[in-house]
């Protein structure tokens, strides 16, 4: 009996795909419909809000006792539709680059990301890899820059494999987010200059995604960006939290408060409500971050930072509107339409995304290749220790066929 040859995947069927897009063609038309019903809405409560008198509606938050998602630093009717046009437009690429220089001469940016190998069934006991990178831009033509790496590796032990309730996954995840932290705390300790230096992290400064995790986990995203923000805050060194695709409500939150109407239907996110108001360089005015959930863990550190951060959003590239926060002492110091627009210098040598984290990115990020490096390392370090490492079968046929 001859053997059977492994099976090829089998391809997708683009017709089945079209198909089945055209029989549910009228989910997508209601969907589309209700929101844009919404955004009507929320985008008339917007108009009404912005043209509030400034006395006004200083009288009515000064009643709101409750969190109410955001809270204006800076007056509304001074904007154009509440929006800060930048009013930035060049004839060419050169010049917005001529732009870059000006704004960028002398000025570091610092940015961290990280990548992971996520423990695998096929292999046992679990191990993970953790590694982050980063890129320091001095933006002088008498210094370099510097890319570099740091690694971590999580055995057993640091994988709690004797409890079963957390997903290994997210330990891996708050590891990494936990050394991404620990290194821009470090570096903001060591900076020279503060009012010539950017840091950027790749995320938002509030940790709302935690929400949802047990206490402990919590406990510790919140404590790793309190000591982040407590470093900005101390050493006086400008912090950015970019988050590119944002589906914070903290506007609308707001909106539901002020308006009748806008209680009345589904939330759409900021940026949907912000984004047809917007060309790019264009911002919105500060406002304090003034959210339920996880600001109120934030509240029971040592010094209450419940209060202490502050946000914008910045038109940076065709997509909807970025969220840009920052700590609110760089309010408070008149600098962040400074900051802004260091940011929007990075975001055009980016191509549309911080050229800082990007780069931080590249460097960080973990290949096919690196994988299976790691795992080669992996099984003859095993090997030489007397160690056992069980590959499962599955592992060991794509090893042999890749």
């Amino acid at each position: 009996m001859p053997y059977l040859l492994p099976s090829v995947p089998m391809a997708i069927k683009p017709s089945q795909i079209q198909t089945i897009l055209q029989d549910k063609r009228t989910h997508f038309e209601t969907f589309e419909k209700g929101q844009q019903s919404s955004l009507d809405i929320y985008q008339t409560a917007w108009q009404a809000l912005c043209q509030t008198p400034k006395k006004t509606l200083d009288q009515w938050l000064a009643r709101q006792h409750g969190t109410i998602g955001a809270r204006p630093l800076e007056a509304l009717t001074h904007t154009e539709q509440g929006i800060c046009p930048s009013r930035l437009q060049w004839q060419n690429r050169e010049h917005s680059l001529q732009w870059v220089h000006e704004n960028l001469s002398g000025i570091t940016t610092f940015a961290v990301d990280g990548s992971q190998i996520f423990p695998s069934k096929d292999l046992s006991p679990p191990i993970a890899l953790v590694q982050i990178g980063w890129f320091e831009n001095p933006h002088t033509s008498d210094a370099d820059y510097i890319k570099d790496i740091e690694l971590d590796i999580m055995t057993p032990r640091d994988l709690e494999l004797g409890d079963r309730s957390k997903p290994l996954d997210r330990l891996v995840n708050k590891r990494r987010f936990q050394m991404e932290i620990r290194r821009l705390v470090k570096y903001i300790e060591q900076v020279s200059d503060p009012e010539h230096c950017l840091v950027l992290f790749d995320g938002a400064l509030v940790a709302t995604f935690a929400d949802a995790y047990e206490e402990e986990d919590r406990k510790d995203y919140v404590e790793a960006l309190i000591g982040l923000l407590q470093a900005s805050e101390d050493h006086r060194v400008p912090l950015v939290g970019y988050v590119d695709t944002s589906s914070a409500h903290d506007l609308t939150t707001l909106l539901q408060h002020h308006s009748a109407s806008a209680a009345a239907v589904p939330k759409v996110t900021d940026a949907q409500l912000l984004a047809p108001y917007m060309q790019w360089g264009d911002s919105t005015p500060i406002f304090q971050c003034d959210r339920t959930g996880i600001l109120s863990e934030y509240k029971k550190q040592k010094q209450d930072y419940s209060d202490r951060i502050i946000f914008t959003y910045l038109k940076t590239n065709q997509g909807p509107p970025a969220r840009i926060e920052m700590p609110r002492w760089m309010h408070e110091a008149s600098i962040t339409h400074q900051v802004l627009d260091w940011v929007r210098a990075e975001t055009i040598v980016g191509g549309g995304y911080p050229y800082a984290i990007e780069t931080a990115d590249q460097t960080a990020v973990l290949q096919t290749s690196d994988r299976q490096v790691f795992f080669r390392i992996l099984q003859d370090w095993a090997h030489h220790e007397d160690l056992q490492l069980r590959w499962s079968r599955k592992m060991m046929s794509k090893l042999r066929r890749r």
